[in-house]
């Protein structure tokens, strides 16, 4: 069954310039993330530090723009120290957060030279639960000084002569949590995170700091936290940070999971009006944006077991599935259509944990999870001014929300011109016509070319011996015709319409 839809793009409609930092993702000290993940150094393609070639060039194929680390909840009780200078001089620490035992064999260094190597920035957390202040000051002068303070000096020993320049520092991970090492009262937090950009922006006031906002929707501390802790740090810091995960199994089914994307929406305007709250009620000229710096899909009401310390346990490797990816299209959506706002984004996490890329230890391979495409396609081709498109099609309800778009819809327009538009068709059964009205672009004058990720079985996987089973294809270019539907959009699918002048 098919039925029809009507997508507008105007070039008027602007919303605002994307900032390329909302492609970013997370590499935390967590499960195999790290180790066994972008570090294998038995690996026969590692580098001089130790990083796999093979999961390097996957990296660099899915083009994550910045790079959050160390944690994540692992930051709360990092010390950075121990992670940097001759390899065979570095303790090995219990970690709190995730119950594991941690080398250190991977450090500051070695991850903003990797960053280098996959061509992203580096997004640096900061220590404000089990340390403070000082010791953040002392990790930004490491990364940052040219010279001549104890902290840069030892980085010059460590045979980095020249500073990293690092441009962006979040101030603590999810100090709201009850989970996480030192977490605090909103009003502790935000005296801290004050005091701590403060300090920070003194030794190099060229970088952008974000504040902690809620850890996740479901906190009962949600709004009142952003409130209390702008009350303090407003004037001092650039960002608010926003963490949400889709569970697919908190929702009743599969047509409720791929409305998740209303969620989403929502989400991001609570955020937003929080945020909006602190600057009327500060009488703030300047607006801050959001850094969704970890979101994803995540099986996280599924039980795991954490073990008795162990070194680089296989934790939370969720197996994705087209279904999945199609979610995670719709959060792609729904930043770059709140892209006046979300300027920053990291996708949780890079490699293994809930992640894009998944590898086997050893000599063994790395693979594509379905989720890749989407991410890797939007941060491609989602680049220029963000649209608002005007969308008619039909509606649903699921188990979980009301009156849904069948189609969820984000569109840019590339400095170049060419116009992309990013469709999930929600509908688990029905796929729809599309009529695609580019306003301005004469009859015959354009055509588009249409990458869909889609399939018979939205539970379908890949995985080391079925690499390719989820993957996109893309179909011969078509000549835009206005009046009449130009694409067609499978049922339970991911698309990217590529509008370029014939």
């Amino acid at each position: 069954m098919t039925t029809p839809a009507r997508i507008v793009v105007d070039d008027d409609y602007e919303i605002a310039d994307v900032d390329p930092r909302v492609y970013g993702s997370f590499v935390e000290h967590m499960g195999r993330c790290v180790y066994d993940g972008i570090y294998a150094p038995e690996h026969g393609s590692a580098d001089a530090d130790g990083f796999r070639g093979d999961v390097a060039e996957l990296v660099r194929e899915l083009g994550p723009t910045i790079l959050r680390y160390p944690g994540g909840n692992f930051v709360s009780g990092y010390e950075w120290e121990d992670g940097v200078g001759p390899r065979s001089e570095r303790p090995e620490r219990l970690d709190l957060a995730w119950r594991s035992v941690e080398s250190n064999q991977v450090g500051t260094d070695e991850f903003l030279r990797y960053c280098r190597t996959v061509g992203a920035d580096p997004m640096m957390a900061v220590n404000l639960g089990t340390r403070g202040i000082s010791e953040a000051v002392a990790l930004l002068e490491y990364c940052n000084i040219p010279g001549g303070t104890p902290a840069s000096d030892l980085r010059r020993r460590h045979g980095t002569e020249d500073p990293y320049g690092v441009k962006v520092w979040c101030l603590g991970n999810e100090m709201d949590g009850p989970w996480q090492l030192g977490h605090k009262s909103a009003d502790d937090y935000g005296k801290l995170a004050a005091q701590t950009a403060v300090a920070m922006k003194r030794v190099d006031p060229s970088i952008e700091v974000v504040a902690c906002g809620t850890s996740k929707p479901i906190m009962p501390t949600f709004g009142s936290w952003e409130a209390t802790v702008l009350e303090h740090a407003y004037p001092h810091v650039d960002h608010v940070s926003m963490h949400m995960y889709a569970d697919p199994d908190k929702y009743a089914d599969t047509a409720d999971f791929l409305a998740a994307g209303v969620d989403i929406d929502e989400y991001i305007g609570s955020v937003v009006a929080s945020v909006d709250y602190a600057r009327a009620a500060g009488r703030h000229n300047r607006r801050l944006s959001l850094s969704f710096d970890e979101w994803n899909v995540w099986y996280n009401s599924r039980p795991r077991d954490l073990g008795n310390w162990p070194h680089a346990p296989r934790l939370i490797e969720d197996t994705y599935t087209l279904a999945d990816a199609v979610v995670v299209g719709s959060f792609l959506n729904s930043m770059l259509r709140a892209s006046d706002r979300v300027r920053m984004a990291c996708l949780a996490q890079l490699v293994n944990v809930i992640a894009p890329i998944r590898t086997e230890p050893g000599a063994g391979t790395v693979w594509r999870q379905p989720t890749f495409y989407p991410f890797a396609l939007t941060a491609r081709h989602g680049r220029g001014t963000s649209l608002r498109p005007s969308v008619s099609c039909p509606r649903s309800t699921t188990t979980g929300h009301d009156d849904v778009p069948v189609l969820d819809v984000a569109a840019v327009r590339g400095d170049d011109g060419e116009h992309v538009v990013f469709v999930v068709n929600r509908s688990t059964e029905t796929a729809v016509a599309a009529e695609l009205d580019l306003r301005g672009a004469p009859a015959g004058d354009r055509t588009i070319v249409h990458t869909c990720l889609s399939g018979p079985e939205l539970g379908a996987t890949n995985g080391p011996d079925r690499p390719d089973a989820v993957a996109p294809a893309t179909h011969e270019a078509v000549p835009l015709r206005q009046g009449e539907p130009t694409v067609e959009l499978p049922p339970g699918s991911w698309s990217m319409l590529r509008v370029r002048r014939s």
